[in-house]
């Protein structure tokens, strides 16, 4: 039986409507002996000693699990609708520099066409992805059929918004109020709001919702961000190549597609021109050159990426807030840090599915979980009419457990019944629970930045467009792992259960002057190979905040990397060197008769590539991955009792 050692080792952005283009972008990307084994479930105390994971602004601090609400089950709220459909006007908001933001105002409608006359709860969205363009207003008539005024803006700088795109940051930020303040002050308001949207429309209302405004009364976000900087555009310190272009052009797609023109032919060129301007020559470009390039002011943490990363400021909410997200989605990090920071302050949800950033939602109803409209419906019929609909009552969180292949409900996040459990790396290539002996052998791989393009990975971080190509590589790892060095448990004695953040520590050295690191976790049966997670890591930038990182059971899990021009550590060729890997939450469970195993390689291509500067030292040299009782490379699992299962 694994026990736990204690102190051990080395302490739709993108929605449907632009699949084309994404298909398109990314079509022209392509083309550019024995040993112990896990024997059995482990006893984990009823309540773990999880800590927080720090923010920018705030060290981690003691977890204070929810235990409480754990009878709780889904159903499925689906009342009559109330309306035949909806009407649409659009008008304008004048901001205090005089920029003009375009607004979509849909109201229910009953079967004449006759608008709803009396004041009504009111949805509010903000998109960066052109309001005007079809399928996007309204962005629920399920919500709006049931009495809902639904509101979408287009922030400035997009759409038929005036002004030049500020990508999250503080202009962008400060318009959010003068928009609630004119909701609220229009006679289709009852001066109750609830921010709404997906991805990008996420994070603006998650961002949103920070401010406080007194009107806004809940929230639901599907698949927002956390972290702009860890979750998605430089993991690991490396910069998105799969992310950023693909995102950059649907943003500025979105205004250049503007059916403005049509009817407005003068003025909406003139306005598809100057945002496609404006944005490719203040924004995109330079910011993706300076990514590439190595620019110090934007490759390294700062307040830029601190003041566009929703969890700095996610403490501020105080309203009921739903949280969706994705065990492959390109915020699959940030979800359940949002849900942890905000449960602290208000009544909080998880429902995390089996998706990428563009099958969202896809498969339900599931296992009593109904369609996201219900919920929604749930949520706000509770928080912004005050009916008993039950959204009070509904599970904490809800997680698809892959290798059960169903959702499975608990009281928290991160789970409060997981414990610690270090697991060690040899130089047999298996790993188990015994530390490693003296002078066991080290092992090898080649350095190639590129590895990775036909993977799981390649797919999660092109939000699930690459994965859509009939190839057998992006649900099995066997091929992107052929020259990874693979380590394995024996076959599972019994079921055992991961749930929660990853810690690989590793001892490297490198024939280079620097290295890349990927570390990737699957389970393995015979000759599948299914991904389970992974984590990036360059070894110039392994320094990570010991006050800041999440350790559960006294043992850090998942660290907190500086990231910062001063925490650049040197590396020395051929030194044997410390480093630890963060990888993204999982839930997973390892059948009986299933190996886990974590592969070791040096890169992970679309999803992170090193700045031309940190490339020059990656980019060829032999990778040394060592396993002995001097520089012991471990794996530390948040492992809960499978019977939380039942």
């Amino acid at each position: 039986m694994l026990q736990p050692i204690p102190h051990a080792g080395v302490s739709s952005v993108f929605r449907r409507p632009f699949t084309l283009l994404a298909m398109a972008a990314l079509t022209t990307l392509a083309a550019c002996g024995s040993s112990t084994a896990p024997s059995d479930h482990v006893s984990a105390p009823a309540s773990a000693a999880w800590s927080t994971l720090g923010t920018r602004a705030l060290p981690a601090a003691a977890s204070a699990p929810i235990t409480s609400n754990a009878g709780a089950q889904w159903v499925d709220y689906n009342p009559a609708e109330t309306y035949a459909g909806q009407n649409t006007t659009t008008h304008t908001v004048t901001m205090a520099d005089g920029t003009v933001l375009s607004v979509a105002v849909s109201l229910p409608a009953d079967a004449n066409g006759m608008s709803a006359a009396s004041p009504l709860p009111t949805i509010v969205t903000f998109t960066g992805y052109n309001k005007n363009l079809p399928g996007n207003t309204p962005v629920s008539g399920y919500l709006g059929r049931h009495g809902y005024a639904e509101v979408l803006v287009d922030v400035r700088g997009t759409g038929s918004s005036g002004g030049v795109w500020d990508m999250f940051g503080p202009i962008e930020q400060a318009d959010y109020v003068p928009v609630l303040d004119w909701v609220v002050a229009q006679p289709f308001c009852n001066g109750r709001i609830a921010l709404y949207g997906e991805s990008l429309l996420g994070i603006t209302a998650a961002l949103a919702a920070s401010k406080q405004h007194p009107a806004v009364k809940a929230a639901f976000l599907k698949v927002p961000m956390a972290d702009s900087y860890r979750d998605i555009v430089f993991t690991g310190g490396q910069t998105s190549i799969a992310f950023i272009p693909l995102w950059f052009g649907l943003v500025m797609a979105g205004s250049a597609l503007n059916p403005q023109i049509l009817d407005e032919p003068a003025a909406g060129l003139q306005i598809a021109l100057t945002q496609l301007l404006n944005g490719v020559a203040t924004v995109e470009v330079p910011l993706m050159l300076k990514a590439i390039t190595g620019d110090s002011n934007t490759v390294y943490d700062n307040d830029f990426w601190a003041m566009r990363s929703p969890r700095e400021q996610a403490g501020n909410i105080r309203v009921p807030t739903f949280i969706v997200g994705g065990l492959q989605d390109i915020f699959q990090r940030g979800e359940p840090l949002l849900y942890e920071t905000i449960k602290r302050n208000a009544p909080a949800k998880l429902l995390i599915g089996p998706w990428t950033h563009t099958t969202i939602g896809s498969g339900l109803p599931a296992d009593g979980v109904p369609p996201f409209d219900h919920i929604a419906l749930q949520w706000f019929d509770q928080y912004l009419r005050g009916r008993d609909s039950g959204a009070s009552r509904l599970p904490n969180v809800t997680q698809y457990v892959y290798g059960l292949g169903h959702y499975v409900t608990s009281t928290d996040w991160p789970h409060p019944q997981a414990s610690a459990q270090r697991l060690y790396l040899h130089g047999d290539k298996t790993v188990n629970a015994n530390a490693p002996a003296t002078g066991e052998a080290s092992n090898v791989t080649l350095q190639e930045p590129v590895n990775g393009l036909c993977s799981a990975s390649a797919s999660q971080w092109t939000a699930g467009e690459l994965g859509k190509l009939p190839l057998f590589c992006f649900s099995d790892d066997s091929a992107v792992e052929a020259l990874d060095v693979k380590y394995e448990t024996a076959p599972m004695a019994q079921d055992f259960y991961i749930n929660g953040p990853i810690a690989v520590d590793l001892w490297v050295s490198t024939t280079g002057n620097d290295a890349g690191l990927s570390a990737r976790i699957d389970d393995v049966d015979g000759s599948t190979v299914t991904p389970l997670t992974n984590g990036l890591q360059t070894l110039s930038l392994r320094a990570t905040d010991a006050a800041r990182s999440r350790t559960l059971d006294g043992q850090v899990i998942q660290p907190w990397h500086r990231f910062t021009p001063a925490a650049v550590q040197g590396v020395t060729s051929g030194a044997p060197t410390a480093v630890s890997v963060e990888v993204f939450p999982t839930s997973a469970l390892i059948k009986a008769g299933h190996k886990l195993r974590v592969s070791i390689g040096p890169s992970d291509f679309p999803h992170g590539l090193p700045p031309l500067p940190t490339l020059v030292n990656t980019a060829a040299g032999v990778l040394t991955i060592y396993s002995d009782a001097t520089h012991p490379s471990s794996v530390v699992l948040p492992v809960v009792p499978a019977s939380a299962l039942k």
